[in-house]
């Protein structure tokens, strides 16, 4: 009789990755730069559920939007029939929480979040059906210093991440003006394109009567010439429109970060106002922005609260670490500080006490187990400590184990001896390792 046939391996949904050590590390490092740049401003972490109505999607990025009309998973419940949707982007949702808990009873709110976002689209480097997005928003503040900082924020990060403006990324700042001020730039770019309309591609075509703005941001070369003679919003601006946007600038200006006025920025949700910002490289082809965002003072009474003014940025984590893999920039998670070598199962008992109270003592121990081959010998494990990063080897040899003691071996010093010390005493001396 033959033996039953293996059933087919499952895989992942097509752009929805898995992340496996070594890899994962790379994203624990970045993330405990990230909490401890929120700690540093003041912003508090939020945390909303994956899955929101649908509604709060078509009514907070507006119905014609790229995303809405074809990028969302959206779906039925099929216990009540609501309408659910995972979700595309963290403001919306970030914005319902703060409506629904009355979170700005007691005056403005600094939070930040780290979202998994889900988007319907062609999967390529760089862009993935499921990504990863730190977001950042300040609600109840009105004024262009809060802008300011949330900009200088995004530098300090990327300074973190071992990045330089203006070699690595650049900053790009636009001002959307108010509503009044984007209809009447939106008659005049409508007036514009349709004198060029032979020139339009398809998506301009269905975007220029329902969202000509987002025509701004085309891509095609044979649009180019066209796009660069339109009517700019900035000429359409009023004075407390300029005056805010003035104001950001003077601060950017005192800290010294360059940027450029880029009159064609505009954001791919409907719900942004006054200030936007882009920090973009070179070094992703055409995926080449990774931090984005800007202020969106309606966007709460829009979803049903009382009006609040709020500002925010969303900073793609993938193409983060595409970008610092680019840049050669280490970014590889903490190693342990010991590693175990254990020779055999008499010696067992031992190193597993003594990793024990050594990560009660706060180290960061791995101990080698044993395989489906067996211990493995003493080589090929001190090959395994020296890939593992740890700065220290112990070692439970018979010879020490008979003296109750341990070797310790520092595997980054050359110049350090190794030594024994005795198993009775770990806590005297697991300081020691620590700060070696």
């Amino acid at each position: 009789m033959s033996a039953p046939s293996r059933p087919a391996a499952l895989q992942a949904v097509k752009g929805m990755n898995d992340l496996l050590p070594p890899e994962s590390a790379r994203w624990e490092w970045f993330e405990a730069r990230v909490r401890a740049l929120m700690h540093r401003y003041g912003y508090a972490n939020i945390r909303t559920p994956i899955v929101e109505p649908t509604a709060l999607f078509v009514r907070g990025l507006g119905e014609v939007t790229d995303i809405v009309e074809k990028e969302m998973y959206s779906f039925e419940d099929s216990m009540n029939g609501d309408k659910l949707t995972l979700r595309p982007e963290a403001t919306a949702g970030i914005v319902r929480a703060v409506i629904e808990h009355n979170a700005l009873y007691n005056g403005p709110l600094r939070v930040w979040s780290h979202v998994a976002l889900f988007r319907h689209e062609r999967p390529q480097k760089g862009r993935y059906r499921q990504f990863h997005q730190i977001d950042v928003e300040a609600l109840g503040h009105a004024g262009p210093d809060v802008d300011a900082e949330q900009i200088l924020m995004c530098r300090a990060l990327l300074r973190d991440l071992g990045l330089a403006e203006g070699r690595d990324v650049r900053l790009e700042i636009n001002s959307l003006g108010q509503a009044d001020e984007r209809l009447a730039h939106r008659a005049a770019l409508i007036e514009h394109f349709e004198r060029y309309s032979e020139l339009l591609d398809a998506d301009a075509r269905r975007r220029l009567h329902t969202n000509p703005l987002r025509i701004l941001d085309t891509k095609n070369p044979a649009m180019q010439q066209m796009v660069e003679a339109a009517p700019k919003l900035m000429d359409f601006l009023g004075a407390e429109s300029l005056a805010h946007f003035d104001g950001v600038r003077a601060v950017l200006d005192a800290a010294g970060l360059p940027y450029r006025v880029n009159p064609r920025l505009v954001r791919g949700m409907d719900y942004y106002n006054l200030t936007v910002f882009e920090w973009i490289t070179d070094h992703l082809g055409s995926q080449g922005t990774v931090c984005g965002g800007g202020r969106y003072d309606t966007l709460i009474e829009q979803l049903g609260g009382k009006p609040a003014p709020a500002v925010g940025w969303g900073m793609g984590i993938e193409r983060m670490i595409l970008l610092l893999d680019a840049m050669k920039i280490a970014a590889d998670g903490p190693a342990p500080d010991v590693y175990a070598v254990v020779p055999g199962p008499d010696a067992l008992a031992a190193a597993m006490n003594t990793c024990e109270s050594l990560r009660a003592a706060g180290l960061s121990v791995q101990m080698h187990a044993a395989g489906a081959a067996g211990w493995g010998s003493m080589k090929s494990q001190f090959k395994r400590a020296d890939v593992s990063g740890a700065r220290h080897a112990l070692i439970f040899g018979a010879d020490e184990l008979a003296r109750c003691e341990v070797a310790v071996k520092p595997l980054r010093d050359a110049a350090a001896q190794q030594r024994n010390l005795p198993l009775a005493a770990v806590a005297d001396w697991a300081a020691s390792l620590r700060n070696a």
